[in-house]
């Protein structure tokens, strides 16, 4: 993508109302004021909020809040220059449920209010291969422990890969530390009984490695509540 479309994609998402982009600073000092009000002051209503961490074009964020409209969807990048295809569909489309967050991450305990989260997607994120990448891993122990401190009690993760390395890692941390997993699945697209929303809905990176006949592979999880 060049620079210039890059800029005009920087300056259309803040024409946005479903974009939120905070500074570092104003999460790093509390100021955020959306944290643990995102029903009351973004939503207007107190449906279930459900993440998608490392969103992309947010094709998955725009479809689930299709899908459930009675949940609230926030999809989370610190690339807004991707994002701005969910924006902008989910504003030409009038889907009122999903919103764009811009921020890292990492931060994310400063952009939510202890158990204000139903669900978290994390949907084909970089498997972080290299030995020294493993801290940017989004299932390593360390993100599972921001995830379970804004987690509701019983609410849950998705994990949805073509990484069958990401995937192994994932289910054995888990299964190490004593999490709970859901339903876990090495091909999603060979298989019977997969939920519908794994399958249903395809971001663009997905049918691109559907294409090169790579299987997709699926996680739900709860992580323990006394994890501390």
């Amino acid at each position: 993508m060049g620079s210039k479309n890059k800029l005009k994609r920087f300056e259309e998402n803040k024409t946005f109302a479903n974009v939120i982009q905070p500074s570092r600073k104003e999460l790093l000092n509390g100021a955020f004021a959306y944290k643990g009000r995102w029903n009351e002051l973004f939503f207007k209503n107190n449906h279930p909020i459900v993440l998608e961490l490392g969103c992309g074009k947010g094709e998955y964020s725009v479809g689930l809040a299709k899908r459930y409209p009675q949940k609230n969807f926030i999809g989370i990048d610190i690339k807004g220059a991707r994002f701005w295809r969910g924006a902008k569909t989910a504003t030409d489309g009038n889907i009122t449920n999903v919103a764009f967050l811009r921020t890292q991450i990492e931060l994310i305990e400063c952009c939510f209010a202890p158990e204000e989260v139903s669900e978290i997607w994390i949907t084909f994120p970089d498997p972080q291969i290299k030995y020294k990448r493993t801290k940017h891993r989004l299932t390593n122990a360390d993100f599972l422990t921001r995830y379970q401190h804004i987690l509701a009690p019983e609410g849950y993760i998705h994990l949805k890969t073509d990484s069958e390395f990401m995937h192994g890692y994932t289910l054995g941390l888990l299964h190490g530390a004593g999490h709970k997993v859901l339903y876990a699945n090495h091909n999603i697209y060979n298989s019977d009984g997969v939920p519908e929303e794994v399958t249903e809905i395809k971001t663009f990176y997905e049918q691109f490695y559907l294409e090169q006949n790579k299987p997709i592979t699926y996680i739900r999880f709860q992580i323990k509540k006394d994890n501390n």
